[in-house]
């Protein structure tokens, strides 16, 4: 029995019937056409569904789609601006080769983001934990981490600008 749930998606307000066994990467993809999040493993282990939940990274294909009532949730198509400019971590990845078959890069990308959100000067170890639950079978995770690593300097730069520093 379909059940109307309400959140935020990507900045906008949603209100849509879901079935409560549903999972919130079966909502993005099969019901609101969002197809950053990419279902892998279907169990947890490859991060390539990784979404914004309230801040956090999380695994979509595991998080109960009833579970969002209420809350925010950031998917990498809510990362470009509205007029297509590029989030510093997406034109990041584009720079500096973190992208290759680009199956894990949504993912990728969205645990970075949560990173940076809450830490905007990570070290490289942080950096590296804060992916670890995403797998990339193609770039051994060095232009992934040197991407991320530059997007950071890159908002750093950008926030001290707008601060006038």
């Amino acid at each position: 029995m379909k059940k109307e749930i309400e959140f935020m998606l990507n900045e906008e307000k949603v209100i849509v019937e879901v079935e409560p066994h549903w999972t919130l990467l079966h909502l993005l993809r099969e019901t609101l056409e969002l197809t950053g999040a990419k279902e892998g493993c279907g169990v947890g282990e490859c991060g390539a569904c990784t979404v914004i939940v309230e801040g956090d990274a999380v695994n979509s294909c595991l998080y109960p789609v009833m579970e969002i009532e209420g809350k925010t949730v950031t998917t990498i198509e809510g990362l470009a601006k509205p007029d297509g400019t590029l989030h510093p971590l997406q034109q990041s990845f584009i720079e500096n080769n973190g992208v290759q078959c680009g199956y894990c890069t949504s993912g990728m990308i969205m645990s970075a983001k949560a990173l940076l959100d809450k830490n905007a000067d990570p070290t490289e170890n942080e950096i590296r934990t804060s992916i670890s639950g995403n797998i990339c079978r193609c770039t051994g995770y060095v232009q992934i981490v040197e991407s991320i690593k530059h997007a950071a300097g890159s908002m750093k730069n950008t926030q001290a600008a707008q601060n006038g520093k």
